[in-house]
């Protein structure tokens, strides 16, 4: 039971910081793009992650999506360590990169407390439903 509850509280939270910046993204709200420029990123970026992030928690949260999830999950790590990785080049505050290092906490803690039924299962071993071979 502890586990939902932490499954649901990391993916909340995730939740509430990718739908907000996704969409600020999308608009290309003036602070976005001074954050883009600043890491040395072309303004067209901005929207290019804001569909990315938003896709990304649809999937998460959309329960019939056991591959697209885990490629979610994984794009959103991509996104999370690219993201410091950028802040460190240019030498922001360590308060900058550490908000991309507490995301990608919310980020593993839902992956790793998600439901069973959101995982994917292992190989179908022959003559079970699911295996093509048989």
């Amino acid at each position: 039971m502890t586990r939902g509850y932490g499954y649901w509280i990391f993916t909340v939270l995730l939740a509430l910081w990718l739908v907000p910046s996704g969409a600020f993204d999308l608009l290309r709200i003036r602070a976005v793009l001074e954050i883009l420029q600043r890491l040395g990123y072309p303004s067209y970026v901005a929207p290019i992650l804001g569909t990315g992030k938003l896709l990304a928690i649809s999937a998460i949260f959309y329960p019939r999506t056991r591959i697209l999830r885990e490629w979610a999950y994984a794009g959103i790590t991509f996104l999370l360590v690219g993201a410091f990785l950028s802040h460190c080049v240019v030498h922001d505050p360590v308060t900058v990169m550490a908000a991309s290092v507490l995301v990608l906490g919310f980020a593993a803690g839902s992956y790793l407390l998600r439901p069973a039924q959101y995982r994917l299962q292992g190989r179908p071993q022959a003559g079970q439903a699911g295996d093509i071979s048989a």
